[in-house]
Protein backbone atom coordinates (compact mmCIF):
# COMPACT_ATOMS: atom_id res chain seq x y z
CA UNK A 1 0.00 0.00 0.00
CA UNK A 2 1.23 3.59 -0.86
CA UNK A 3 -0.02 5.98 1.80
CA UNK A 4 -0.36 9.44 1.60
CA UNK A 5 2.33 10.43 3.87
CA UNK A 6 4.57 7.54 4.87
CA UNK A 7 5.09 9.09 8.95
CA UNK A 8 6.91 5.45 9.86
CA UNK A 9 9.76 5.45 6.82
CA UNK A 10 10.78 9.22 7.89
CA UNK A 11 11.30 8.21 11.74
CA UNK A 12 13.11 5.15 11.02
CA UNK A 13 15.66 7.86 9.65
CA UNK A 14 15.66 9.98 12.20
CA UNK A 15 14.71 7.79 15.39
CA UNK A 16 18.23 7.99 17.12
CA UNK A 17 17.81 11.89 17.57
CA UNK A 18 14.12 11.41 18.61
CA UNK A 19 15.00 9.09 20.99
CA UNK A 20 17.87 11.25 22.56
CA UNK A 21 15.59 14.42 22.50
CA UNK A 22 12.72 12.77 24.59
CA UNK A 23 15.15 11.39 26.85
CA UNK A 24 16.68 14.65 27.54
CA UNK A 25 12.61 16.29 27.84
CA UNK A 26 11.88 13.25 30.16
CA UNK A 27 14.79 13.34 32.57
CA UNK A 28 14.58 17.20 33.15
CA UNK A 29 11.00 16.89 34.42
CA UNK A 30 9.78 19.66 32.97
CA UNK A 31 7.03 19.14 30.43
CA UNK A 32 5.46 22.44 29.79
CA UNK A 33 6.69 25.54 28.34
CA UNK A 34 10.18 24.49 28.65
CA UNK A 35 13.24 24.67 27.62
CA UNK A 36 12.69 23.42 24.51
CA UNK A 37 9.67 25.59 23.66
CA UNK A 38 11.71 28.34 24.49
CA UNK A 39 14.20 27.12 21.47
CA UNK A 40 12.15 25.94 19.08
CA UNK A 41 10.28 29.67 19.32
CA UNK A 42 13.12 31.25 19.23
CA UNK A 43 14.92 29.12 15.85
CA UNK A 44 11.07 29.24 14.27
CA UNK A 45 11.91 33.27 14.75
CA UNK A 46 15.07 33.68 13.14
CA UNK A 47 13.93 31.55 10.10
CA UNK A 48 10.84 33.67 9.76
CA UNK A 49 12.52 36.64 10.31
CA UNK A 50 10.39 38.09 12.44
CA UNK A 51 10.28 39.43 16.27
CA UNK A 52 8.06 36.90 17.99
CA UNK A 53 7.12 33.42 17.65
CA UNK A 54 4.77 31.70 20.04
CA UNK A 55 3.84 28.47 20.57
CA UNK A 56 0.48 26.80 21.24
CA UNK A 57 -1.39 23.86 21.41
CA UNK A 58 -2.65 23.68 17.48
CA UNK A 59 -2.86 25.56 14.19
CA UNK A 60 -7.01 26.27 15.45
CA UNK A 61 -5.53 27.86 18.23
CA UNK A 62 -3.03 29.89 16.59
CA UNK A 63 -5.72 31.15 13.98
CA UNK A 64 -8.07 31.42 16.99
CA UNK A 65 -5.76 33.72 19.33
CA UNK A 66 -4.67 35.41 16.46
CA UNK A 67 -7.46 36.95 15.77
CA UNK A 68 -9.15 37.25 19.26
CA UNK A 69 -5.43 38.88 20.12
CA UNK A 70 -5.35 41.52 17.20
CA UNK A 71 -8.90 42.85 17.97
CA UNK A 72 -11.35 40.52 15.94
CA UNK A 73 -14.85 40.00 17.25
CA UNK A 74 -18.25 39.99 18.00
CA UNK A 75 -20.02 42.36 15.08
CA UNK A 76 -16.69 42.40 12.98
CA UNK A 77 -16.24 40.77 9.40
CA UNK A 78 -13.56 39.01 8.18
CA UNK A 79 -12.59 37.88 4.54
CA UNK A 80 -11.58 34.30 4.14
CA UNK A 81 -11.87 31.69 1.54
CA UNK A 82 -14.63 28.68 1.37
CA UNK A 83 -11.75 26.21 -0.45
CA UNK A 84 -10.50 25.01 3.31
CA UNK A 85 -10.06 23.15 6.01
CA UNK A 86 -13.18 23.87 8.50
CA UNK A 87 -10.77 25.14 11.43
CA UNK A 88 -10.29 28.45 9.25
CA UNK A 89 -13.65 29.80 9.69
CA UNK A 90 -13.96 28.11 13.38
CA UNK A 91 -11.27 30.53 14.53
CA UNK A 92 -13.22 33.24 13.18
CA UNK A 93 -16.30 31.87 14.30
CA UNK A 94 -14.77 31.65 17.93
CA UNK A 95 -14.11 35.16 18.06
CA UNK A 96 -17.76 36.34 17.49
CA UNK A 97 -17.13 37.70 14.13
CA UNK A 98 -18.91 36.67 10.09
CA UNK A 99 -16.85 34.65 7.96
CA UNK A 100 -17.50 36.45 4.60
CA UNK A 101 -16.40 34.27 1.27
CA UNK A 102 -14.77 35.40 -1.40
CA UNK A 103 -14.40 32.77 -4.85
CA UNK A 104 -10.44 31.31 -5.08
CA UNK A 105 -8.53 31.35 -8.03
CA UNK A 106 -8.64 27.96 -10.22
CA UNK A 107 -4.65 27.57 -10.88
CA UNK A 108 -3.52 28.11 -7.13
CA UNK A 109 -6.71 27.54 -5.16
CA UNK A 110 -5.83 30.23 -3.19
CA UNK A 111 -8.37 33.31 -2.82
CA UNK A 112 -9.20 35.18 -6.23
CA UNK A 113 -7.41 38.58 -4.78
CA UNK A 114 -9.37 40.44 -7.60
CA UNK A 115 -12.23 39.82 -5.64
CA UNK A 116 -11.21 40.75 -2.19
CA UNK A 117 -12.04 44.61 -2.56
CA UNK A 118 -15.62 43.74 -3.58
CA UNK A 119 -16.42 42.18 -0.54
CA UNK A 120 -15.04 44.70 2.28
CA UNK A 121 -17.69 47.05 3.95
CA UNK A 122 -17.79 48.93 7.36
CA UNK A 123 -18.24 45.72 9.67
CA UNK A 124 -14.71 43.88 7.27
CA UNK A 125 -11.91 44.05 10.11
CA UNK A 126 -9.25 41.47 8.99
CA UNK A 127 -8.45 39.16 5.52
CA UNK A 128 -7.65 35.68 6.29
CA UNK A 129 -6.11 34.47 3.24
CA UNK A 130 -4.65 30.25 2.92
CA UNK A 131 -1.87 29.52 1.48
CA UNK A 132 -3.68 25.91 0.34
CA UNK A 133 -1.35 23.20 -0.54
CA UNK A 134 1.69 25.30 0.17
CA UNK A 135 1.32 27.48 -2.40
CA UNK A 136 1.24 31.02 -1.25
CA UNK A 137 -1.38 33.04 -1.51
CA UNK A 138 -0.57 36.81 -3.48
CA UNK A 139 0.61 38.53 0.04
CA UNK A 140 1.99 41.41 -2.00
CA UNK A 141 -1.48 42.26 -2.93
CA UNK A 142 -3.44 41.58 -0.23
CA UNK A 143 -1.02 43.39 1.89
CA UNK A 144 -1.29 46.79 -0.86
CA UNK A 145 -5.01 45.99 -0.01
CA UNK A 146 -4.99 45.77 3.99
CA UNK A 147 -3.37 48.70 4.14
CA UNK A 148 -5.41 51.03 1.99
CA UNK A 149 -8.19 50.00 4.05
CA UNK A 150 -6.61 49.72 7.06
CA UNK A 151 -7.60 45.79 7.49
CA UNK A 152 -5.64 43.15 10.01
CA UNK A 153 -4.01 40.24 7.58
CA UNK A 154 -3.79 37.05 9.13
CA UNK A 155 -2.00 34.21 7.09
CA UNK A 156 -3.20 30.51 7.77
CA UNK A 157 0.40 28.94 7.07
CA UNK A 158 -1.37 25.87 8.29
CA UNK A 159 -0.15 23.61 4.89
CA UNK A 160 3.12 26.18 4.06
CA UNK A 161 5.65 25.92 6.60
CA UNK A 162 8.93 27.23 4.63
CA UNK A 163 6.88 28.77 1.42
CA UNK A 164 7.93 31.92 -0.28
CA UNK A 165 6.83 34.88 -2.24
CA UNK A 166 9.88 36.74 -3.72
CA UNK A 167 12.02 35.30 -1.54
CA UNK A 168 10.44 36.01 1.58
CA UNK A 169 8.26 33.92 4.09
CA UNK A 170 4.86 33.49 3.69
CA UNK A 171 4.05 33.77 6.93
CA UNK A 172 5.94 37.05 7.73
CA UNK A 173 3.96 39.57 5.58
CA UNK A 174 0.98 39.71 7.42
CA UNK A 175 -0.28 40.81 11.08
CA UNK A 176 0.13 37.14 11.88
CA UNK A 177 1.14 33.94 10.28
CA UNK A 178 -0.62 31.02 12.01
CA UNK A 179 1.01 27.41 11.44
CA UNK A 180 0.47 23.73 11.99
CA UNK A 181 2.23 20.99 12.90
CA UNK A 182 -0.39 18.13 12.63
CA UNK A 183 1.53 15.05 12.08
CA UNK A 184 1.35 15.12 8.07
CA UNK A 185 2.42 18.56 7.49
CA UNK A 186 5.67 19.59 6.27
CA UNK A 187 6.85 19.93 9.45
CA UNK A 188 4.43 17.69 11.65
CA UNK A 189 5.41 16.96 15.31
CA UNK A 190 3.67 13.06 17.03
CA UNK A 191 0.71 15.19 17.97
CA UNK A 192 -1.31 17.90 17.41
CA UNK A 193 0.72 22.01 17.92
CA UNK A 194 0.85 24.80 16.41
CA UNK A 195 2.95 28.62 16.16
CA UNK A 196 2.07 32.47 15.66
CA UNK A 197 4.84 34.16 14.01
CA UNK A 198 4.43 38.17 13.83
CA UNK A 199 6.61 41.73 14.84
CA UNK A 200 4.16 43.63 17.01
CA UNK A 201 5.74 42.71 20.88
CA UNK A 202 2.44 43.58 22.37
CA UNK A 203 0.04 41.51 20.15
CA UNK A 204 2.61 38.98 21.23
CA UNK A 205 2.11 39.34 25.07
CA UNK A 206 -1.37 39.39 24.53
CA UNK A 207 -1.21 36.20 23.07
CA UNK A 208 1.36 34.94 25.23
CA UNK A 209 -1.22 35.53 28.38
CA UNK A 210 -4.73 33.59 26.04
CA UNK A 211 -2.49 30.57 25.29
CA UNK A 212 -1.86 30.52 29.39
CA UNK A 213 -5.17 31.09 30.61
CA UNK A 214 -5.05 35.05 30.46
CA UNK A 215 -1.58 35.21 33.04
CA UNK A 216 1.45 36.38 33.41
CA UNK A 217 2.21 33.78 35.40
CA UNK A 218 2.08 33.85 39.81
CA UNK A 219 -1.87 33.12 39.49
CA UNK A 220 -2.24 36.74 38.26
CA UNK A 221 -4.74 36.60 35.73
CA UNK A 222 -5.17 39.59 33.44
CA UNK A 223 -8.04 38.93 30.81
CA UNK A 224 -9.64 35.27 30.17
CA UNK A 225 -7.79 33.28 28.23
CA UNK A 226 -7.35 29.62 27.01
CA UNK A 227 -5.42 26.31 27.67
CA UNK A 228 -3.15 26.79 24.50
CA UNK A 229 0.16 25.89 25.79
CA UNK A 230 2.91 23.81 23.07
CA UNK A 231 3.76 20.93 24.68
CA UNK A 232 7.23 20.55 25.62
CA UNK A 233 7.62 16.92 23.76
CA UNK A 234 6.09 18.31 21.07
CA UNK A 235 8.29 20.70 20.83
CA UNK A 236 11.68 18.28 21.14
CA UNK A 237 10.32 16.49 18.12
CA UNK A 238 10.00 19.50 16.04
CA UNK A 239 13.80 20.46 17.13
CA UNK A 240 14.97 17.57 15.24
CA UNK A 241 12.33 17.90 12.28
CA UNK A 242 13.22 21.35 11.40
CA UNK A 243 16.68 21.01 10.95
CA UNK A 244 15.59 18.69 8.57
CA UNK A 245 12.47 21.34 6.93
CA UNK A 246 14.66 23.09 3.82
CA UNK A 247 15.39 19.54 2.80
CA UNK A 248 11.90 17.95 3.34
CA UNK A 249 10.74 20.76 1.31
CA UNK A 250 13.20 20.19 -1.65
CA UNK A 251 12.34 16.99 -1.98
CA UNK A 252 8.69 17.59 -2.31
CA UNK A 253 9.35 19.87 -5.08
CA UNK A 254 11.36 17.37 -6.65
CA UNK A 255 8.61 14.90 -6.35
CA UNK A 256 6.10 17.51 -7.71
CA UNK A 257 8.38 17.95 -10.76
CA UNK A 258 8.44 14.48 -11.70
CA UNK A 259 4.57 14.29 -10.94
CA UNK A 260 4.04 16.93 -12.94
CA UNK A 261 6.73 15.84 -16.09
CA UNK A 262 4.61 12.37 -16.22
CA UNK A 263 1.39 14.15 -16.14
CA UNK A 264 1.27 17.62 -17.45
CA UNK A 265 -0.45 16.52 -20.95
CA UNK A 266 -3.17 14.21 -18.88
CA UNK A 267 -4.62 16.38 -16.04
CA UNK A 268 -4.15 19.46 -14.52
CA UNK A 269 -1.26 19.84 -12.08
CA UNK A 270 -1.08 21.96 -9.79
CA UNK A 271 0.35 25.66 -10.74
CA UNK A 272 3.40 27.72 -9.20
CA UNK A 273 3.14 31.56 -9.96
CA UNK A 274 6.14 33.70 -10.99
CA UNK A 275 8.03 34.54 -8.04
CA UNK A 276 6.65 31.72 -5.46
CA UNK A 277 8.39 28.80 -4.14
CA UNK A 278 5.49 26.10 -3.58
CA UNK A 279 6.33 23.57 -0.84
CA UNK A 280 3.14 21.14 -1.96
CA UNK A 281 2.13 20.04 1.25
CA UNK A 282 -0.17 18.35 -0.96
CA UNK A 283 0.38 17.33 -4.64
CA UNK A 284 -3.36 18.40 -5.64
CA UNK A 285 -4.46 17.67 -9.73
CA UNK A 286 -8.21 18.24 -11.32
CA UNK A 287 -9.77 16.11 -13.32
CA UNK A 288 -13.58 14.91 -14.50
CA UNK A 289 -12.46 11.85 -14.42
CA UNK A 290 -11.60 12.17 -10.48
CA UNK A 291 -13.39 9.22 -9.64
CA UNK A 292 -12.29 6.69 -12.04
CA UNK A 293 -8.58 7.76 -11.10
CA UNK A 294 -9.34 7.73 -7.35
CA UNK A 295 -10.75 4.31 -7.44
CA UNK A 296 -8.25 2.69 -10.12
CA UNK A 297 -5.31 4.25 -7.65
CA UNK A 298 -6.94 2.49 -5.08
CA UNK A 299 -7.26 -0.99 -6.71
CA UNK A 300 -4.00 -0.80 -6.96
CA UNK A 301 -2.92 -0.39 -3.11
CA UNK A 302 -2.50 3.71 -3.90
CA UNK A 303 -3.82 6.19 -1.14
CA UNK A 304 -5.11 9.28 -2.97
CA UNK A 305 -7.78 11.89 -0.92
CA UNK A 306 -10.56 14.89 -2.03
CA UNK A 307 -9.30 17.80 -0.33
CA UNK A 308 -12.17 19.61 0.27
CA UNK A 309 -14.93 17.28 -0.96
CA UNK A 310 -18.18 19.90 0.31
CA UNK A 311 -16.98 23.84 0.27
CA UNK A 312 -17.47 25.62 3.23
CA UNK A 313 -20.28 27.43 2.36
CA UNK A 314 -21.83 24.44 1.73
CA UNK A 315 -21.33 22.89 4.92
CA UNK A 316 -24.62 22.05 7.17
CA UNK A 317 -22.88 23.63 10.18
CA UNK A 318 -22.40 26.96 8.39
CA UNK A 319 -26.55 27.08 6.41
CA UNK A 320 -26.79 29.84 9.27
CA UNK A 321 -24.51 32.27 7.05
CA UNK A 322 -26.86 32.05 4.24
CA UNK A 323 -24.91 30.94 1.15
CA UNK A 324 -26.06 29.05 -1.92
CA UNK A 325 -24.85 26.45 -4.22
CA UNK A 326 -23.49 28.62 -6.80
CA UNK A 327 -22.26 31.08 -5.05
CA UNK A 328 -18.91 30.33 -5.31
CA UNK A 329 -18.30 28.24 -9.03
CA UNK A 330 -15.30 27.79 -8.63
CA UNK A 331 -14.68 26.25 -5.71
CA UNK A 332 -17.38 24.42 -6.47
CA UNK A 333 -16.17 23.08 -9.17
CA UNK A 334 -12.67 22.53 -7.82
CA UNK A 335 -14.28 20.43 -4.76
CA UNK A 336 -15.80 18.24 -7.50
CA UNK A 337 -12.39 17.65 -9.60
CA UNK A 338 -9.53 17.78 -6.87
CA UNK A 339 -7.73 14.85 -6.51
CA UNK A 340 -4.35 14.89 -3.93
CA UNK A 341 -1.93 12.47 -4.69
CA UNK A 342 0.97 10.69 -2.32
CA UNK A 343 3.42 13.05 -1.36
CA UNK A 344 6.42 13.15 1.27
CA UNK A 345 9.86 13.60 1.21
CA UNK A 346 10.34 9.93 0.85
CA UNK A 347 8.72 8.83 -1.83
CA UNK A 348 10.34 6.92 -4.51
CA UNK A 349 10.53 8.02 -8.38
CA UNK A 350 9.27 4.60 -9.23
CA UNK A 351 6.34 4.75 -7.20
CA UNK A 352 5.63 8.15 -9.03
CA UNK A 353 5.83 6.66 -12.15
CA UNK A 354 3.30 4.40 -11.31
CA UNK A 355 1.20 6.03 -9.67
CA UNK A 356 1.29 8.49 -13.22
CA UNK A 357 0.78 5.70 -15.21
CA UNK A 358 -2.21 4.37 -13.68
CA UNK A 359 -3.92 7.64 -14.25
CA UNK A 360 -2.86 8.13 -17.45
CA UNK A 361 -4.70 4.56 -18.40
CA UNK A 362 -7.37 6.01 -16.97
CA UNK A 363 -7.60 9.51 -18.74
Amino acid sequence: MVPMVDLKKQFQEIRGEIFTVLKEILESSHYVLGAKVSEFEKKVAAYYDVREAIGVASGTDALHLALEASGVGVGDEVITTPFTFFATVEAILYTGATPVFVDIEPETFNIDVDRIEGNITKKTKAILPVHIFGHPSDMVRIMKIAGKRKLKVIEDCAQSFGAEVNSIKAGSFGDAGCFSFYPSKNLGGYGDGGMITLNSPKVAEIIRQLRNHGSKGSYRHKRVGFNSRLDEIQAGILLVKFRRIDDYNRERRRHAALYNKFLADTVRCPAEKKGIYHVYHQYTITSRKRGLIQERLKENGISSVVYYPVPLHLQEALKFLGYQKGDFPVAEKTAKEALSLPMYPELEETTIKKIARIIREVV
